[in-house]
């Protein structure tokens, strides 16, 4: 199982450019050369450019200008986020935000679960699953070390015990391994069970007392790290989104631009995906 270059589609995903607006994000990817972001509804906290504060959710305005640049420029949106199954709450009232989502386009929208009931975890994500399937959209599900799904073997059994055909795996690489995983393990999936995988670099063991932290504040462009990235999208399907979620914020702290932050980032991907092994 391999990945033809040509079918390989990178998306800028949303982290990577801290709160950076929609319609210039989207200018971004376009002139990146990629043909997908991933976007939220609203940026995320940290700000170190100091960008004005938006929302998709409330301004519907800059719903229909984000629609009118991603046609202009020839970009679409790969993965909606910013959901979360959270103890007390519930996804049902997510419905408005599936609304927003649908209404940009979005094909696939991520959830993770903070919940630690397995079974009311579960019954969430089906929830999940089934208002993103009303909407004509596939749900990712992510795990990372930490949360109650925290690894591949368990976001797999969650997948298959909730048993909804749209509901897929969303595989970050630094998740992957730092969790355990090893490439044998990825190899061993049924493709139909990936549904977006993000690319990134990282050291084996963390310079920061926070996973956390590192994984929202400090990535490292492909082949800065040490994780098996060649070996990581050897084993991915081959009509899969690639997602660049790599952010750097000491570099944007010192006023690197977010075009001169990630523009090796998108050489390092396309050069690691032409060398890929099939």
């Amino acid at each position: 199982m391999g990945i033809s270059n040509q079918n390989t589609a990178l998306s800028i995903d949303f982290i990577s450019v801290f709160g950076l607006h929609p319609v210039q994000f989207v200018a971004l990817a376009a002139e990146l050369g990629c043909p997908h972001i991933s976007i939220a509804l609203t940026p995320m906290p940290a700000n170190p450019h100091g960008y004005p504060r938006w929302s998709l959710r409330d301004d519907r305005g800059l719903r229909q200008g984000t629609i009118s640049a991603l046609k202009d420029d020839g970009v679409t949106i790969s993965l909606g986020e910013g959901f979360l199954v959270r103890p007390g709450t519930e996804v049902r009232d997510s419905a408005a935000d599936l609304d927003c989502m649908h209404e940009l386009g979005v094909p696939t929208v991520n959830i993770l679960s903070l919940e630690p009931d397995a079974s009311r975890a579960l019954e969430q994500l089906a929830t999940f699953a089934d208002m993103a399937h009303a909407r004509n959209m596939r749900a990712t599900l992510e795990f990372l070390p930490g949360l109650p799904i925290a690894d591949l073997a368990s976001a797999v059994a969650a997948v298959r015990a909730v048993g909804r055909p749209n509901l897929q795996l969303l595989l970050d690489a630094m998740h992957v391994f730092r969790s355990g995983a090893q490439v044998a393990d990825l190899a061993a999936l049924d493709p139909a069970l990936v549904g977006y995988a993000q690319l990134c670099d990282v050291p084996w063991v963390s310079k920061l007392a926070s996973y956390a932290d590192e994984a929202r504040y400090e990535r490292l462009p492909p082949g800065e790290g040490e994780l098996p990235l060649l070996d990581f999208v050897s084993v991915l399907p081959r009509d899969v989104v690639v997602g660049l979620e790599i952010p750097m914020l000491g570099q944007a702290e010192r006023g690197i631009a977010p075009h001169d932050r990630l523009s090796g980032c998108v050489s390092s991907a396309r050069n690691l995906l032409a060398r890929r092994r099939t």
